[in-house]
């Protein structure tokens, strides 16, 4: 385990946090509350646990993270930039015609996106293909793929899960990002998936359940995964749709919406409060 400091982590998942609000409010389109949500985990796994170096995006070593629930990506941008992949200007052009940052994860024009995303269910599919192929090559990579909820009511993870177990992917780490909300509402009333965590147990997951929003829980989540052998982990994080931002917060609304002046202001308010 790498060198622990929450602190330092919670002023870095603050940092992010900015700056998905600030895309967002430049762009007057994206998804700011499932964005807030994974915030917390993509610090741990950028900032503590994976094996990746900004001066080489294309390192074949690195290991890889796949935002399967692609439209979250103002979240993986801000990461990024934050982490140094690329130059934080660039996330004034997120969503723009001239911007290299598009609504959804794009690998050939963003240095450090492991995979184009977007079109929900098929994420883990890929995790599978990329971790199955480092196991092949004899690579110690680990393969992090990040799901919605929402998007675990789609027919293909479960048929991509299957294929996780079938292949002992102990390589691969699952995270879903359990907010309770999908853009019609809670997702016990538009499609019930719960119980989350013994539907992939009984696909064969070893299966962990966390507060996707307290850093040592994320941490020694990643690090058991890692203690697992000949089969994959499936991390269900509870999180708050629209975390950090009060107005924001387990509100559904805020699944695909910009702020309007004030709104914005007040977001940042309270941001730089903390």
């Amino acid at each position: 385990m790498k060198n622990i400091d929450i602190k330092e982590l919670e002023k870095i998942s603050n940092e992010i946090r900015k700056k998905i609000i600030n895309q967002v409010y430049n762009a007057q389109s994206g998804h700011p509350g499932g964005s807030l949500s994974c915030t917390d985990i993509l610090t741990v796994l950028y900032f503590n646990q994976m094996n990746i170096n900004p001066k080489e995006p294309k390192n074949p070593d690195r290991d890889r993270f796949i935002l399967s629930k692609g439209h979250a990506v103002a979240a993986l941008y801000a990461t990024l930039a934050q982490k140094g992949f690329f130059e934080e200007e660039e996330l004034l052009g997120f969503r723009k015609i001239d911007g290299k940052l598009q609504g959804h994860p794009d690998m050939k024009n963003v240095p450090g996106v492991d995979m184009s995303t977007g079109s929900l269910g098929q994420g883990l599919s890929v995790s599978n293909g990329i971790a199955l192929a480092s196991k092949l090559d004899k690579k110690e990579i680990r393969v992090y793929c990040m799901l919605g909820d929402g998007e675990i009511e789609e027919g293909q993870i479960w048929e991509a899960a299957m294929t996780s177990a079938h292949y002992k992917l102990d390589n691969l780490c699952v995270i879903v990002d359990n907010n309770n909300l999908q853009i019609d509402g809670e997702i016990d009333k538009v499609m019930n998936s719960y119980p989350i965590e013994e539907k992939f147990k009984s696909f064969g997951f070893h299966t962990i359940t966390i507060n996707g929003h307290d850093f040592m829980q994320i941490i020694e989540a990643f690090e058991e995964a890692k203690k697992v052998k000949e089969k994959p982990t499936a991390i269900i994080a509870k999180t708050i749709k629209g975390k950090g931002v009060s107005y924001m917060e387990n509100k559904v609304e805020w699944h695909g919406k910009a702020t309007n002046k004030e709104e914005y202001q007040k977001a940042i308010s309270e941001l730089m409060k903390k």
